[in-house]
């Protein structure tokens, strides 16, 4: 490869952004199996990448949701190609896309001085906590249903408080009927939506995310029902909203310990969203 020769940056294919999932994964991230398919189908153009003679170097993921809203996330520069100004290019090219817009993102703590010199703002941190799970009875009095297609609306339209813009699309692959490698669980009491949550295999273990209800006790339901059936010894990260002590209190009786943390962080005005229902964050990917 010549450094000579230009650097394109585009949106790539779904095919193609799968190498920037690669990268993702050799820096520790444990991307989720099934990803990508959700993931373009919240902004098909969304996902950047840089080339130099036909061969990816770069990546940025830069999601339009709505007309007001964006989220960054994959920013990886190819590890031999740091420092040479693919990043930053790269990085202006994304940024461009989601001009005028608020835009969120979660970053790890080392880099938030650089976020701020950007315009971003510290919202708060959030906590992964891992481990292999403690097998618990459900709590009663909610009942837990397999979200099929006869939940998905309802599941989508209850997700929308808990994100600046409307995302059906995205919820709709990403908690919905599909791939066997993902499950989603909506809570019910008398009828009524009051949680839900999806599990999806990684490369490593488990992810849990969103976890989002009404009250501890239906987000201990829906833990333990995703759970069961994952095998013996298998581990589970769950993102917690470090501000939420409930939460933060049920991802410790699950067994599960702190293992790294974000910062969520925000250029523009930061929303106003249900942190006291949030007990898992959805992807730090996407919001």
């Amino acid at each position: 490869m010549s450094d000579t020769a230009p650097l394109l940056i585009r949106s790539a294919s779904q095919a193609e952004f799968a190498e920037a999932v690669e990268w993702a994964a050799a820096e520790g991230w444990n991307p989720g199996l099934d990803d990508l398919t959700a993931f373009f189908a919240a902004d098909p153009e969304g996902f950047l990448m840089g080339f130099r003679d036909g061969r990816a170097v770069s990546s940025i993921s830069v999601v339009r949701y709505g007309p007001d809203y964006g989220f960054l996330g994959f920013y990886i520069v190819r590890p031999d190609r740091r420092g040479t100004g693919d990043g930053i290019a790269t990085w202006r090219a994304g940024m461009a896309r989601l001009e005028g817009r608020v835009i969120g993102l979660d970053g790890v703590p080392a880099q938030q001085d650089n976020y701020r010199k950007e315009g971003f703002r510290l919202a708060g941190r959030n906590i992964r906590f891992t481990g292999a799970p403690a097998r618990t009875p459900a709590p009663r009095g909610v009942e837990l249903r397999p979200i099929g297609a006869a939940e998905i609306a309802a599941v989508a339209v209850w997700d929308r408080p808990f994100f600046p813009a409307w995302r059906h699309e995205f919820t709709t692959l990403w908690a919905g009927p599909g791939p066997a490698r993902r499950r989603g669980l909506v809570a019910l009491r008398d009828g009524d939506v009051a949680g839900y949550g999806v599990i999806r295999s990684c490369r490593q273990g488990f992810k849990i995310g969103p976890l989002f209800a009404d009250d501890r006790e239906a987000a201990e339901a829906l833990f333990s029902g995703l759970c069961a059936d994952i095998p013996a010894g298998a581990t589970v990260a769950l993102d917690v909203p470090e501000p939420h002590g409930a939460a933060m209190a049920l991802a410790r009786s699950a067994g599960l310990a702190p293992a790294f943390e974000t910062a969520r962080m925000y250029r523009g005005r930061a929303p106003k969203l249900p942190i006291e229902r949030t007990f898992g964050v959805t992807t730090f990917e996407l919001g």
